[in-house]
């Protein structure tokens, strides 16, 4: 290489390494999940009758309600619907739902009926796209399996169920 070139790519070098270029590093590490449950929209089955056999009731996230069996659908003015529950999460944070066991409901009268968690509205795993303090609303249905009526009398059945939120 003659002298000329050589200081002309001695000043090429010289004016790359003098300028400056955006560094990237990596991203700081996720906040955590904040979960909240909505206590005026728990899972609610609403009213039904039942006959010598029994059946079930299933919720689905949509809000939909469909009986199996001899169970038969009742309007009398008790509302059901899914469970509601919001994720507060950075965007794009990428959550598992982990239902837990099959739960048991006990009667006003006596008995129990048990209740399976069903799907979220969101599928699992599921990324967030809500921007906090907005939240991810997440629908999730069950199925109350019912028996006869002297096994389940009549009467309003309560109980609690658990889900785990996993932050992946």
């Amino acid at each position: 290489m003659n002298d000329y070139c050589s200081h002309k790519l001695m000043y090429v070098i010289i004016i790359l390494l003098s300028t400056q270029l955006p560094v990237c590093a990596q991203q700081p590490p996720p906040n955590t999940i904040s979960i909240y449950v909505n206590p005026s929209q728990g899972l609610m089955f609403g009213a039904f009758f039942q006959g010598i056999s029994g059946g079930t009731i299933t919720i689905y996230p949509n809000g939909s309600r469909v009986a199996t069996g001899d169970v038969i659908q009742a309007n009398l003015g008790f509302a059901f619907s899914p469970a509601i529950i919001e994720v507060e999460a950075n965007p794009g944070t990428l959550v598992s739902i982990l239902n837990g066991a099959d739960a048991l409901l006990a009667g006003s009268n006596g008995g129990t009926m048990t209740l399976h968690i069903g799907t979220a509205s969101t599928g699992t795993p599921f990324i967030t796209t809500a921007t906090p303090p907005a939240r991810t609303q997440i629908r999730i249905g069950g199925i109350l399996t019912i028996g006869s009526p002297l096994a389940n009398p009549a009467g309003a059945y309560n109980g609690t169920f658990s889900i785990t939120f996993i932050q992946e």
